[in-house]
């Protein structure tokens, strides 16, 4: 009888349960590594044969070669088939240890195009992928000839970081300048876009054996960076099915993910239709599932849950067998989620039959609702929105410098 498999799953956030549970279910023996400040936090403890801890240092990053070492020894007595990055921040590490320890699955190159994002938009735009202008900040007249072609306003984006962390927005040359002298020695860490106003998107993925065999499509109500910046309530829901928005997201980041040599792995891909040209742009990928529980919203829309078939997908081609995903529906959902000024909100003013998932988190309030009706999803996230804004809504600065 053939050994079972063994998965190293990373996560450096609180998140992934679905994952660690259809991993375990699935025959695996799984390892979970993750940052010692979250040993407390509720994981799936009865599906994670081991755990593993890793410390954040002074500057909120973890020292890799302390990782390897401890891996490294971790090994002289179990295996490690594969390496799993649950969060967009893990994508790195486990692309290092893959290529250190010869583990299959993505390594370093092709896992910058899912954390870099000067990497991702220049392999985009070689590709003939649309991409809003942009400019590495290396050097100065490369920066100014950008400025000259390119009108603002623009945003400067901390190259790896996930969310609307270090984004921000700027409206003059002089403005720009100041930002970028800001920066000093940390400026090659950041890129300046055109910024281009209109509705962002995003398209949740599963690819196999290269090949994407499942995708979703929704529209963010309120763009994440305005929601971090603005203190707004985040909300997103479900792209009308057949129509030609959904047609054109799924052929973007169809050939996204195809150029960027995605093989095996959930991805949340992000684009932006333009106001002015009403054409599609790609703004960002992830080799992962998408955050701010968008999972809730593609499962309450799909009945796919992505953490779980990924998980099954994972082992499938470990295992050199086939997979295949389990039949879909098409409902419209919608999320809605707030920051909130009690720690516990009570959420029980909250009664429509068409709430499918509550948030379950302090100072959060968050709902997802699912409707045969794209209009009844529309009513109730903003009826929501009015109410939570009126007795619930709290709201917090964006953080100015990233936080990993």
């Amino acid at each position: 009888m053939a050994r079972p498999l063994t998965f190293l799953c990373i996560s450096t956030y609180f998140k992934g349960n679905d994952f660690l549970r259809a991993c375990k279910n699935a025959g695996n023996i799984v390892y979970l590594l993750t940052a010692k400040k979250l040993d407390q936090k509720p994981w799936a403890r009865e599906s994670v044969d081991e755990f593993f801890y890793i410390e954040e240092g002074e500057d909120k990053t973890y020292d890799m070669d302390e990782v390897v070492t401890g891996l490294a020894y971790i090994m002289r007595s179990r295996m490690i088939d594969r390496v799993v990055a649950l969060d967009d921040f893990d994508v790195e590490k486990a692309a290092l240890i893959r290529e250190y320890f010869r583990i299959p699955g993505m390594g370093q190159t092709t896992g910058k195009y899912f954390r870099d994002k000067l990497a991702m938009r220049t392999k985009a735009a070689e590709s003939g992928i649309l991409v809003p202008g942009f400019c590495g900040l290396f050097n100065d007249e490369v920066i100014n000839k950008f400025l000259d072609d390119h009108a603002g306003p623009w945003m400067i984006k901390p190259r790896s970081e996930a969310s609307a962390t270090g984004i921000k927005k700027l409206h003059t040359r002089e403005e720009l300048w100041e930002t970028i002298h800001e920066l000093g020695d940390k400026r090659h860490a950041y890129l300046v876009e055109q910024f281009k106003p209109g509705d962002v998107y995003h398209v949740d993925s599963l690819s196999m054996n290269g090949r994407v065999i499942f995708t979703w499509n929704s529209k963010y109500l309120a763009p994440p960076f305005d929601v971090a910046h603005g203190g707004g309530i985040f909300r997103s829901m479900t792209v009308p099915f057949d129509s030609s928005e959904a047609h054109a997201l799924e052929t973007i980041s169809i050939d996204v993910l195809k150029a960027f040599g995605l093989r095996h792995s959930a991805s949340h891909t992000e684009v932006i239709r333009s106001k002015d040209d009403g054409k599609y742009y790609f703004l960002e990928t992830s080799s992962r599932v998408g955050g701010a529980h968008l999972s809730e919203l593609v499962e309450a829309s799909s009945g796919i849950n992505l953490w779980k078939e990924w998980a099954k997908m994972e082992t499938a081609e470990a295992k050199g067998e086939p997979f295949k995903l389990p039949p879909s529906r098409k409902e419209y959902a919608g999320i809605i989620i707030s920051l909130t000024r009690q720690q516990w909100p009570d959420i029980s003013i909250f009664n429509d039959p068409e709430i499918v998932w509550r948030m379950d988190e302090e100072y959060h309030i968050g709902l997802v609702v699912r409707s045969k009706s794209k209009d009844k999803v529309i009513e109730l996230l903003d009826k929501y929105a009015e109410i939570i804004q009126s007795e619930y809504h709290a709201s917090a600065p964006a953080p100015d410098r990233p936080m990993h």
